[in-house]
């Protein structure tokens, strides 16, 4: 596969927080996937300053609370936090966050078309079906670069 084959979500908050905005770039490698956010505007009501993100198998931010982005994309039917679309925390300071990561479980084709979102509160990594995250409040769709 080329390892230059890339893809970028371009994330908006909701009416709940609407000063988020960011990209979430995806870069195709030959032994996996970089996964780069760099997301602003957090809202400042998160206690621990973490916020889940996760890829989702919807591949529309619309609906109620951004509903249509459906549930985590995990085509294994693995248990949390082992889904494909289970990604680390982002980490706000004053509002803003950067996030890098390597992971081997799924390509850039395979998610093109999904959406990427931001959960109001921290992932913790445990609870099922989707860590106890919180509300949708921010999405973006993922597409071809």
């Amino acid at each position: 596969m080329r390892n230059d084959f890339s893809a970028v979500a371009c994330v908006k908050g909701n009416r709940e927080a609407p000063n988020i905005s960011g990209v979430v770039r995806f870069f195709q490698k030959n032994d996996g996937v970089l996964v780069e956010a760099k997301i602003s505007g957090l809202p400042k009501y998160n206690k621990t300053g973490f916020f889940a993100m996760h890829i989702h198998e919807g591949g529309s931010c619309g609906g109620i609370d951004f509903s249509e982005t459906k549930g985590h994309y995990n085509p294994d039917d693995l248990p949390h936090p082992y889904h494909a679309g289970d990604l680390p925390p982002l980490l706000s300071f004053s509002g803003s966050a950067y996030m890098a990561v390597m992971t081997n479980r799924f390509t850039v084709r395979d998610i093109l078309g999904k959406s990427v979102v931001i959960h109001s509160e921290p992932d913790d990594f445990y609870s099922q079906p989707s860590g106890d995250s919180g509300e949708k409040i921010a999405c973006g769709v993922i597409k071809r670069r």
